[in-house]
Parts: C-alpha cells; structure tokens; sequence
C-alpha cells in the first residue's frame, strides 16, 4: 500500500531541504566534487559510444583520461600563460583607458569638466557604483577559491573523482534506481529522464557552443591584431552560457578596445563589430538550433534568476548547480502541471467520463 499523499510531500520536503542545508554549509567544501560530477556527466556519453564500439568501460575511461590530460597540457603550454599575462596586461592598461576616455569625453562634452555638472555626478556615481561592486564580486570569487579549497586542491582532486566517477557513472546510476521506491519508481524514472533530457541538451550542448564561439572569437580577434584578443575571446565564450550577456559584454568589450586602438582607423573596428555579428549569426542559426535544440525547457529568464538566486545564496557552488536544479525543478513543475491538467480539480464533473453513464 502507497503512503498517503501527505507522508510523501513530508519526506520529499525534508530531502529538499536537507540537499539545500548541505550545499549551504558545506559549500567550497564540496566545490572539487561538485566539478569532478559535471565533467564525469558531460564525458559519459563519449564512454558509452566507446563501449558500444566494442571498449571496455575501463579502457574507455583511460582513452578519455589520456586525452584530457593531453589536452590540460597543450592548454597549459601554450593557451594559459598567454591568458594570464594578456589578463595582466589589461589590468594593468585599464587606469590608462580610463584616463583617455575621460579626456575623450571631456573635449567631446566640455559640460564633464565642471566636477557639480549632472553628467559628470552621473557618471562618477556609476564609477563609484561598478567599483563597489566588482570588488564585492572580486572577493566572493577569491574567498570561494581560497577559503578551503584552492587551487592546487581544485587541481587534485577535480581529475580524480572525474575519473573514478566517470568509470562507476553506470554502476551509480543502477544502484540509486535500485533504491527508489518500488510503487514510484516508475514514475521518478520517467522526470529523471526528462530531467537528463533538459540537462544534457543544455549543459553538454551549450557546453560545445560556448567552446566554440570562444575559439572563434579569440582566433579572429587575435588575426585582426585587437590588444587582449585571446582575453576578450575567452570572457565572451565563457559568458555565453548565461543568454545574450556574452554577446553583450564582449562585444562590448571588444568594441571599446578596438576603439582605443584602431581610433581613426574605421575599417578594423568595423571588422570587431563584425566579428561579434557573425558569431552571433551563427550561434543563432546554426548552433544553438543544432547542438541544443528547441525543447530543453529552460527559459532564458528563469535561468537568469536560478543563476541570481543561488549565486546570492551559496556563492560560486550555488552557480555551478543553478542549472541542474532549475532543469530539476522545471521538469517537475510541467510533469506537476501535467497532472493537474488531467485532475477532478481542473476538469471538475464535466471532465469525469463517468458523467456520461
């Protein structure tokens, strides 16, 4: 016999609330086994294809292993210190951009020499404002990474429990559905399919795109000779995970360094501008259509406020489980409404075929 609806929500509760009461405590300290479970996630489908090729699951986990750890190297012999010392040297350039675009701006609109003017409040204030808090933001992520993890753990213990995952991803998978309740089971299967659904379409498909418009952007940027191109590049394919704010922000970024360097030289900034254009083209058409599709369920907007809302909550853990729980939650929400759709509550007497007898 089935618990009664009431016992069910109560246990189903006390797990939600004891998952969100861990990841709140816990927090960095979980960090390293939160990734190494992402980067096991998104490598299983390759595992499974090698098995089907006729490998075993260990030798498909040592061919992926030996490929990853191959690619970390390149990446660290080549890409990485380029990285830093562009990032550097950006840091470092900005006081100087800001000096040249106040004195732009000071010629342009001589209104910004008077320091009791309204614009030139304005725009300190807005200085003052993206200050705050940049470095509000700048320490979260510091504490986040220095606090109890830090990198040489991150480094550590990301690779291992990737592997050992992705190597029992199968038997893990088999043990929790052994464990499920037997008159639920069923159905629990049914919204962990559609969950995986959602998320594989959005994390491993919009994974790949952002790769991709990450290498277009930085090798394009870096051909055309734009200053901190690889930098640019990387911020823009990065932020691409969140809807429209990598357009957005490297564009924009890429655009005002374009402005500084090639000011009078309108051809090049008009070839930045396109840049950007085509790769969202592309993304648009191409891309996104194909390697994430249509039907994963995850609205921009409510994948904005997950990322807002567990980001103020837990911090840098919070963002890395923003997506799972709201594809989670979005599942159980439409199989929720489902439900309701087919009840005596919606339907009322009119909808009950017994009516007609």
């Amino acid at each position: 016999m089935a618990l009664p609806v009431r016992d069910q929500m109560k246990y189903w509760g006390i797990a939600a609330a004891v998952f969100f009461v861990v990841l709140w405590v816990l927090g960095d300290v979980i960090l390293p086994f939160i990734l190494g479970a992402a980067i096991a996630y998104c490598l299983d489908p390759i595992a499974d294809r090698l098995e089907k090729a006729g490998c075993s699951r260990a030798w498909a986990t040592g061919i992926i292993t030996t490929v990853a750890l191959l690619v970390f190297v390149v990446l660290a012999l080549l890409v990485i210190p380029t990285l830093v010392s562009q990032t550097a040297d950006l840091i470092a350039t900005a006081p100087e951009m800001a000096s040249n675009l106040q004195t732009a701006l000071t010629e342009r609109f001589p209104d910004l020499g008077d320091a009791n003017s309204t614009i030139r409040r304005s725009l300190q204030s807005i200085a003052e404002t993206i200050q705050s808090r940049g470095g509000e933001f700048l320490n979260t992520v510091l504490s986040s990474f220095s606090g109890i993890v830090n990198v040489v753990v991150l480094f550590v213990i990301v690779p291992v429990v990737a592997v050992y995952l992705l190597y029992d991803w199968d038997n893990m998978v088999a043990k929790i559905d052994g464990l499920l309740p037997r008159d639920h089971a069923p159905t629990i299967r049914e919204i962990a399919t559609q969950i995986d659904k959602t998320m594989a379409g959005f994390i491993r498909g919009q994974g790949t795109v952002c790769l991709i418009l990450g290498i277009y952007y930085a090798v394009a940027l870096m051909i055309v000779g734009l200053n901190f191109g690889l930098v640019v590049g990387f911020i823009a394919g990065a932020l691409t995970f969140i809807p429209y704010v990598g357009a957005l922000v490297g564009g924009v970024l890429a655009l005002g360094l374009a402005l500084f360097q090639f000011w009078g030289d309108w051809v090049w900034i008009v070839v930045v501008w396109a840049i950007f254009q085509s790769g969202q083209f592309v993304e648009g058409n191409f891309l996104t259509p194909k390697l994430v599709g249509q039907s994963v369920g995850l609205h921009p907007v409510w994948l904005l406020f997950a990322l807002s809302a567990f980001g103020a909550m837990f911090g840098f853990v919070g963002l890395l489980v923003a997506v799972p729980v709201a594809a989670a939650l979005g599942v159980v929400l439409r199989f929720g409404i489902a439900r309701y759709h087919g009840s005596r509550l919606y339907q009322g007497l009119s909808g009950d075929p017994s009516e007609d007898d």
